[in-house]
Formats: C-alpha cells, structure tokens, sequence
C-alpha cells in the first residue's frame, strides 16, 4: 500500500490517497482513494526501475479524470519503496510531479 506525499497543485492526489498496487509478469496495476478521489484505476507496465501508466478516476465532484504518468522506482534507507512520479493529464491541460511511498501497517 502507498500514500501521497507530495504532489502539485493541479494534482488531485494527497496524504489521503492509498494505492494498492500489484505487479505480474512486468505488468502493473492499482486501485486507489481517499481524499478528493472516490475511485481510481491504473494499469501498465515495469520496465526495471521505471513505472509506465495510465490512469482514470471519479473524483470528489464527480468528475472523471484521466492521464498518462511514469514512475521511478526508489529503495528507502528503511527498505520502504518511493515512486517519483511524472504525469500529465489527458483529460485537461496540466501535468505535474508527485511522490507516493509505501505504507506499512503497525506491528
């Protein structure tokens, strides 16, 4: 599971969002809500450190939004996983950056 960390403004994701992501065979794809986003899919593909996606979500307006966006994968010092995301939307105008990192639960 990853969180939101940063994000720019014209980005919708935020401290709130969780992403459930799960990989196969080089394939990725997630789930993920919370904060101004009610559903969001991604699917595409790991290329070695690199995450390559699209995405589509309803958010809190009940608006939907899509777009295209590629992550670099970091290993934490902690062995936590962080993704440096690059993304634009197709759907409007922006694009941004934005940085997600892997939450893990209380022991």
């Amino acid at each position: 599971m990853f969180a939101g960390v940063s994000n720019s403004p014209t980005g919708q994701v935020g401290g709130a969002t969780r992403f459930r992501y799960r990989e196969d065979d080089g394939v990725i794809w997630a789930e993920y809500a919370g904060g101004d986003v009610v559903r969001g899919f991604l699917v595409g593909t790991r290329q070695e450190d690199r995450l390559h996606f699209r995405y589509t979500h309803l958010d809190a307006d009940r608006m939907t939004a899509n777009g295209v966006c590629e992550s670099r994968i970091v290993v934490l010092p902690d062995g936590r996983v962080r993704l440096e995301e690059s993304w634009a939307w197709e759907s409007r105008p922006e694009r941004g950056t934005s940085v997600v990192e892997e939450v893990r639960e209380a022991s």
